[in-house]
């Protein structure tokens, strides 16, 4: 699943790579745990802290009757708090990810608990603000009744806040486990519109409130001036402006991660690279996006298969036509050149060597054939048993046919007696009108061409098996070449083929041939 060349396979360099090892991930996912836990509790301290003392000064509650809950009470508190959250926090989180540490594939039930592991702290760290709302709210209340709705307030508002960082830090943080409980294919449990909403309530919606709460405390509070009304309204926009754009920069690049995973993916796939994948880890819409990003690269890379299957099959010229339009049965008329190739005592081969032997020995022979032919743009049509049958100009057009053809049975000789010395082939080489199409029934059809051109080069293989050092060729395919290549063609006999009614002028490669 690795994806060579991006940042990360999780969004982000943080969370280092599928690739890596179990232990090393334990330790990533407990200190990014940790790390969030700290992060989201400090900012929530500090806007508690500055809405007190600053945003909200009056009533104040640094008078010295207060000096109990501000140096016994509220200090002991948070360091239980905290203690107590990163402790049981982290280890109710761990516990539900054993499988993961352990680099065991998850039951359905087990993967659901680990795509609920952010929502389980979160609701830890609404409980301790909870419990700190209430106590703090009796101890400042016991000595001034008129600070519960400033208390209650700013608890509730930076807890509100806590708990919208947690989750969203934790979710991140837990993103290699979710690729992997996700791999089990269960379905989302959660909705982009729900993450979105969480964002702006807690980061922008409950400070506007807290903005109307202090107006309407203002109204009823005689003391209150002007410039306590300017500074609380103040600093909750300041709070407002920093927690909504906080907020809102994590649910971003909740999405913006795994969808610029995909983008670099398809940048990928546009050059040609069909082996590609994305790791699936988010929970929401975006993670049904990355599985179908994979789903579809999969689906080319088999397509791609089968194309490569079809035109090794076909021949990639007829397959690319086939490909292109709608293959029907029937053919066109085509003036194309042939060449017949047909190896000499096959029978005797097959029955003085090991059948593995023998296909070994015809996949080489096949090979050299193969190699020359598509290398003056011809076609190999068929292998029929230990002969082929290869066209020039058909199914694709070339200027030439003729020379190519008579160009590439002389390279075949010559590469056969290097390469392949224990085979000698009769060559034939034919030219003329053929008819090229679709044979067979609609169920299935193969490409071929048939006419006087194929049936004469392959008598001429059979007459070409007396000295197979020096193909054989029509004078038809000779008079068609260039002068160039017709040089290398002799003159041999007139000779009445084999099942042909019509005299054909035999021609004759050069003896020894030359490439």
């Amino acid at each position: 699943m690795k994806f060579p060349g991006q940042e990360s396979d999780f969004g982000s360099v943080l969370l280092g790579s599928a690739t890596d090892t179990v232990r090393r991930q334990r330790i990533r996912i407990q200190l990014l745990i940790t790390v969030s836990l700290l992060t989201a509790n400090a900012i929530g301290a500090g806007m508690a802290i500055l809405l007190v003392v600053v945003g909200i000064p009056e009533p104040s509650v640094l008078e010295a009757q207060f000096w109990w809950v501000n140096f016994i009470v509220v200090p002991v508190y948070v360091g239980i708090a905290f203690g107590f959250g990163w402790v049981v926090g982290t280890t109710r989180v761990l516990r539900r990810l054993r499988w993961a540490l352990r680099d065991e594939r998850p039951t359905p039930k087990q993967a659901r608990a680990a795509l609920r592991a952010p929502w389980v702290l979160t609701r830890l760290q609404l409980g301790l603000w909870l419990v700190a709302d209430v106590l703090f709210t009796l101890c400042y209340g016991i000595q001034d009744p008129e600070l519960i709705p400033k208390v209650v307030l700013v608890i509730g508002l930076s807890g509100s806040v806590v708990c919208a960082i947690s989750y969203l830090l934790t979710e991140f943080s837990l993103r290699p486990v979710a690729a992997q409980a996700l791999e089990t294919g269960i379905t989302r449990r959660s909705r982009l519109r729900t993450r979105g909403m969480l964002s702006w309530v807690l980061g922008s919606g409950i400070p506007i409130v807290g903005m109307m709460l202090v107006v309407l405390f203002a109204v009823f509070r005689d003391d209150t001036t002007k410039t306590d009304v300017f500074i609380a309204i103040m600093v909750l926009g300041a709070t407002a402006l920093f927690t909504g754009l906080l907020l809102n920069y994590l649910s971003i690049d909740a999405i913006k991660a795994p969808v610029g995973s995909v983008r670099q993916a398809m940048t990928r796939v546009e050059g040609g690279d069909t082996e590609v994948r994305v790791v699936v880890y988010d929970g929401t819409e975006i993670g049904d996006l990355q599985r179908g990003f994979n789903l579809m690269v999969e689906g080319l890379g088999e397509r791609e298969r089968m194309r490569d299957l079809f035109g090794r099959h076909v021949g990639r010229e007829v397959a690319e036509a086939a490909l292109a339009q709608n293959p029907e049965l029937g053919g066109a008329e085509r003036v194309v050149a042939v060449v017949f190739i047909d190896v000499i005592g096959s029978t005797t081969l097959a029955a003085s060597r090991p059948p593995n032997e023998v296909v070994e020995l015809l996949n080489r022979f096949f090979a050299v054939v193969v190699t020359a032919v598509e290398r003056h743009d011809g076609l190999v049509n068929k292998f029929e048993g230990d002969a082929v049958l290869a066209v020039f100009g058909a199914p694709l057009e070339l200027d030439d046919t003729a020379t190519e053809a008579l160009a590439a049975a002389r390279e075949i000789s010559v590469n056969l007696a290097a390469d392949v010395p224990e085979l000698a082939a009769g060559i034939g080489v034919s030219h003329g009108p053929v008819v090229a199409g679709n044979v067979g029934a609609i169920q299935r059809f193969e490409y071929t061409v048939i006419g006087d051109a194929v049936n004469e080069a392959a008598r001429l293989s059979e007459l070409a098996k007396k000295d197979p050092t020096r193909p054989l060729s029509s004078g038809r395919a000779v008079s068609a070449a260039t002068e160039a290549e017709a040089a290398h063609w002799q003159w041999q006999e007139k000779t009445e083929l084999r099942g042909r009614s019509e005299v054909t002028e035999v021609h004759a490669a050069q003896h020894p041939p030359t490439a």
